[in-house]
């Protein structure tokens, strides 16, 4: 069970970011105009990159002073990727990156329906016919919608090209 008093995986480096995001926030609003006054463009920027710098810091601060989440049997949690980035995580945005890819090349319809049917067959591990039957209905229901009624025109791609 999660103990928001224990520090979990990741959460050092997580802070760290959040601190230095914070301070380059700042410098980049402090170059908007600098400390010249109060009625600057850059005063309201700098007031809440201050603000973000600050939260940072505190938090930063907090996540190094709490103890380290330990599970019943005594061993500490589980290492960083498998918390912060799991294998199932992973392969969504491989498949989501070879849906970008693949788009331009086989076009938004094939591109979408082969995206959909492996992330339905993936992510919900139900039968390869309920797969297929919802991928073929979300597909022709954007066609339909998309392309007929909206008249939008969807990428065809440059493999099948001068096909349809």
């Amino acid at each position: 069970m999660f103990n928001p008093s224990l520090k979990r995986q990741g959460e050092h480096g997580f802070s760290l970011l959040l601190v230095v995001f914070s301070v380059t926030a700042f410098w980049h609003s402090y170059a908007i105009s600098g400390f010249t006054g109060l009625s600057t463009a850059g005063v309201f920027p700098m007031l809440a990159s201050a603000t973000m710098v600050v939260a940072a810091v505190c938090i930063l601060w907090q996540n190094l002073r709490q103890p380290p989440e330990i599970h019943p049997d005594g061993v500490e949690s589980r290492g960083f990727f498998n918390t912060v980035l799991p294998l199932r995580l992973v392969i969504v945005v491989l498949l989501i990156t070879g849906y970008v890819f693949a788009m331009p090349i086989l076009g938004f319809l094939l591109a979408s329906a082969i995206f959909l049917f492996l992330s339905f067959s993936y992510l919900w591990r139900k039968s390869l016919t309920i797969s297929i039957l919802i991928t073929l209905v979300s597909v022709v229901s954007v066609y339909l919608i998309f392309r007929k009624l909206f008249q939008v025109v969807l990428p065809n791609g440059t493999l099948f090209q001068g096909w349809f």
